[in-house]
Order: C-alpha cells, then structure tokens, then sequence
C-alpha cells in the first residue's frame, strides 16, 4: 500500500505541470491574439488618418 500513494504523487505531479505548462501555453496564444489585433487596429487607425490627411474629397 506504501507503493501506491507514491505513484499517486507521482502522477499528481504530473498532472499538475500538465496544467501549469497547459495555462502558460494558452495564456501565451492569448497575449500573441491581443497583440495580433492591436496591430491590426493601429494599422487601420494609420491608413484612416493617412486617407483623412490625403483629402477625402476623391469619392465626391
């Protein structure tokens, strides 16, 4: 019955890096999305006050 408990932290341990390592990953794809649509926004932020500087007039 000794065995046992020890395989059972072993496992337990295991478990618990799976989850630690599996937060970290997803918590990284988060940050590199946040900063994927940040620099969309700021791209279109650009081209709309480089179209606005340019005189919008052309459509008219």
């Amino acid at each position: 019955m000794g065995t046992r408990g020890v395989i059972g932290d072993k496992w337990s341990m295991r478990v618990l890096w799976a989850c630690a390592i599996g937060s970290a990953v997803s918590l990284y794809m988060v940050v590199v999305e946040r900063q994927l649509q940040n620099r969309e926004r700021l791209m279109a932020e650009s081209l709309q006050s480089m179209e606005a500087e340019s005189g919008s007039g052309d459509s008219g």
